[in-house]
């Protein structure tokens, strides 16, 4: 629930209900109502300063002994997380806060009042007029807010809503109230779940980029499809990363090459809309890309092809002089990097887009670009884009009207031509994890949630299972995050397979040509080569929102996410590297070699009671563990350790148990060899026999210690289900069922009656012309 007039400004203190969270708020801070910015109540701030600038920065006050939890960008393109519990904490180039009183206890008691519950403050910096705001702490506790407008002509001195607070006792509410408070002011983007997502989100993939980087070919393409089909896995998507498009250095003169024989590699840059060589069919030239969009999908069955490219065109941009793109009048232009990023990447001081340079197409020419490039891939058959190195346009605003001003007008530009030439919304946002784009997304539904997945430094496997999972606090409330590419032969191959199957984003690979694991692998993908998706993206539980699973030695991360009647809880042990602010980049770190153990309760699934079919469901769950096939059943509010190695995972599915009689109850898993089981079951309904009695069954709830054998006659219940897939399908039954069917056929079934485990096989996928199996379990 979000707290009505909570955020307030008095005796120079940030009051959340009536708790202070920061002191000795300058006079210069200004605060507006919330109020006027749609239903939410919250608070906007900002500040008035003596002298117009186009940077600014100033003191929010003092902020101790309050916990946090930060996203901040600890390269110009990606996010992390950061815990702590002082201002000197706060990382530079903060883009989200969630602050924790420490009042209150995480499990939740009947009775308790609004007084006595944790409350949970957001803080937005925001976008204002042409400046970005982020915030930062200092060595003296205080929180600070920055505005940069990336133009030193483009000034202002008075600023009014350049962060938004919003407070309540439900983080998930209290977040999505405020972002939805944000766009009523703002108007310039729009919410996840007003996005059409497009449709590889339901369906496996696979990437070109780990399997050939920039030596990407039409060979190596086909060669990767057939690979992962044969092996029963068939790829229903592919996305031909960097490597295909028409690019070129500068041109060099004589004396520089024999002069300069150190010089750095020359940048490349885009010199046709069109395709190279490789992707050229000697036989016909002119079919271009043409050709292997065509052999994806009528030989190798693909529903959708996407393509790689910058948002600027390539990496440095459109070349200059180049008579096949004269029209986009690009012209050379150095990054200028905010001070922030480059505090926190000083790799910036020497890159070479800072040395060289990027030919930036004119902005007034930026939707020209787009349409040309895009109308040209979607002739081709192309369905989508995957648009990258977005950030870099907040460095290129000066003489522009600044970073807010050059980041609206392309993306504005990006968005018109994307819903004209790809009507499934066919785009994917990567490396573009600031608020000037975030902001300003009315289009792209999906976005890339963290640094990438890097198969060969063993230093990045658990830190970027812990930054997807805490970015898309943040990211997943305007667009669903993308959990990366992986590859399914690798040492940390179900650690992350796992982790991408509760994501809720797109699954898919970037194994090499015949490097797959497909026992892996067919725990997330069916045989006709869709996933079971959870319907949210994938957050860390309550509990785990201001513990530190990278760095603090003690916790585990434990992730959550809803199917339609069932949740799921991953948990991972993510310690001994992390964002090392001393050296600037991600290190180990010395942690315990042993196992950490956490607790798992039902309602660590924030949302179970959503999907409970029992309006007095009384809190009870069923839970199946996937790695060991324990089943567990849960009263409301009781736990069961989890111990974890480093590097170790476990999936649980969580489902509510429906009472159907006095001592017999049931809660499906779905389809128990997925890691996400409960995603297959896509109908459930319970059909209980008025006047049932069990007079031979002991008990009166569902969570009796002891199951014996159903020797009543009399029909209890029904259980209707609706199932996606095939394979061993799992649930919870007190007693033992009478019998199973599928359509028509009587099914086999095993019952273990001291777990209350029931197993059936589903052999096969359901027949031609239906999507589901039709299940019907009687009691």
């Amino acid at each position: 629930m979000t707290i009505a007039s909570a955020v307030r400004i008095a005796d120079r203190k940030l009051v959340v209900k009536e708790r202070t969270i920061l002191e000795g708020v300058p006079d210069n801070v200004v605060a507006t109502a919330g109020s006027t910015s749609g239903p939410v109540e919250g608070m906007f701030l900002g500040a008035v300063f003596n002298k117009s600038n186009s940077s600014h920065v100033v003191s929010l006050g003092t902020l101790r002994g309050v916990r946090f939890m930060a996203c901040f960008r600890f390269k110009l393109w990606w996010m992390a997380q950061k815990m702590g519990d002082r201002g000197r904490d706060i990382p530079l180039e903060t883009q989200f806060l969630l602050l924790e009183t420490k009042d209150g206890s995480q499990i939740e008691s009947a009775g308790a009042g609004e007084e006595d519950q944790i409350v949970y403050t957001v803080f937005l910096p925001l976008i204002e007029g042409h400046f970005r705001a982020c915030l930062q702490g200092n060595c003296r506790d205080e929180l600070e807010l920055c505005l940069e407008s990336g133009d030193d002509d483009t000034k202002a001195s008075s600023f009014t809503h350049s962060v938004f607070i919003n407070a309540g006792t439900d983080p998930f509410a209290t977040i999505t109230d405020a972002i939805r408070a944000v766009k009523s002011h703002l108007k310039t983007f729009r919410q996840r779940h007003e996005k059409k997502l497009p449709g590889i989100v339901d369906y496996f993939g696979w990437c070109t980029w780990d399997a050939f980087y920039q030596e990407v070919t039409q060979e190596g393409v086909e060669a990767g499809l057939q690979s992962l089909a044969a092996g029963g896995t068939p790829p229903k998507f592919v996305i031909i990363d960097d490597g295909w498009q028409s690019v070129g250095g500068d041109p060099q003169k004589d004396e520089d090459q024999t002069e300069n024989k150190n010089k750095p590699v020359p940048l490349l840059r885009l010199t046709g809309i069109k395709e190279n060589s490789k992707f050229q069919n000697k036989e016909d030239p002119t079919g271009g890309i043409k050709g292997i969009v065509n052999i994806a999908k009528q030989k190798h069955g693909l529903k959708y092809v996407y393509v790689w490219h910058a948002i600027t065109g390539y990496w440095g941009g459109v070349r200059p002089g180049v008579k096949e793109m004269e029209q986009y009048d690009s012209s050379m232009k150095y990054p200028m990097v905010p001070k922030g990023v480059v505090e926190n990447e000083p790799g910036w001081k020497t890159d070479a887009l800072t040395l060289q340079g990027l030919g930036l197409v004119n902005p007034k020419n930026a939707y020209r670009f787009y349409n040309e490039l895009h109308e040209y891939l979607a002739s081709a058959g192309i369905d989508g884009v995957k648009v990258d190195v977005q950030c870099i346009l907040e460095t290129l605003g000066a003489g522009l009207g600044g970073r807010v001003e050059l980041t609206t007008q392309y993306h504005k530009a990006l968005d018109a031509s994307v819903a004209r030439h790809f009507p499934d919304n066919g785009i994917i946002a990567c490396m573009s994890h600031n608020t000037d784009a975030l902001y300003c997304s009315k289009q792209t539904g999906v976005v890339r949630a963290s640094d990438d997945f890097y198969p060969r430094d063993p230093v990045s496997h658990t830190i970027h299972i812990a930054a997807v999972a805490y970015n898309s606090v943040f990211l997943g409330e305007i667009m669903q995050p993308d959990w990366d590419m992986f590859h399914s032969q690798h040492p940390a191959a179900d650690y992350h397979a796992s982790a991408r199957a509760i994501s809720g984003g797109p699954i898919y690979v970037s194994d090499a040509p015949g490097k797959h694991n497909f026992e892996l692998l067919k725990k997330l993908v069916l045989p006709d080569g869709s996933v079971l998706r959870p319907r949210l993206p994938g957050r860390p539980t309550r509990d785990c929102l201001f513990s530190d699973p990278a760095r603090d030695g003690v916790s585990l991360l434990k992730i959550w996410n809803m199917n339609k009647y069932t949740g799921v809880i991953g948990v991972y042990n993510c310690q001994g590297a992390a964002w090392n602010s001393t050296e600037r980049k991600n290190t180990f770190h010395e942690t315990q070699s042993g196992a950490i153990t956490g607790v798992i309760r039902g309602r660590d699934v924030h949302l179970i009671a959503e999907v409970a079919t029992d309006p007095d469901w009384t809190g009870d769950c069923a839970v199946y563990c996937h790695k060991s096939g324990e089943l567990i059943t849960l009263p409301h509010n009781a736990s069961f350790p989890v111990s974890l190695k480093l590097l170790e995972h476990e999936i649980f599915t969580v489902t509510p148990i429906k009472v159907l009689a006095p001592g017999c109850s049931f809660a499906p898993f779905g389809l128990i060899d997925m890691f996400n089981a409960g995603g297959a079951i896509q109908e459930l309904r319970y059909e209980v026999k008025k006047g049932a009695q069990l007079s031979d069954l002991e008990g009166n709830n569902g969570v009796a210690e002891a199951r014996i054998e159903n020797r009543s006659t009399e029909l209890v219940s029904v259980v209707h289900m609706e199932v996606k897939g095939c394979g061993m399908f799992g649930a919870y039954s007190s007693a033992k069922p009478r019998k199973c069917t599928v359509g028509s056929s009587e099914l086999d079934f095993e019952y273990d009656s001291s777990s209350g485990l029931v197993t059936w096989n589903l052999s096969h996928m359901p027949e031609e012309g239906q999507n589901v199996h039709v299940v019907k379990v009687e009691i």
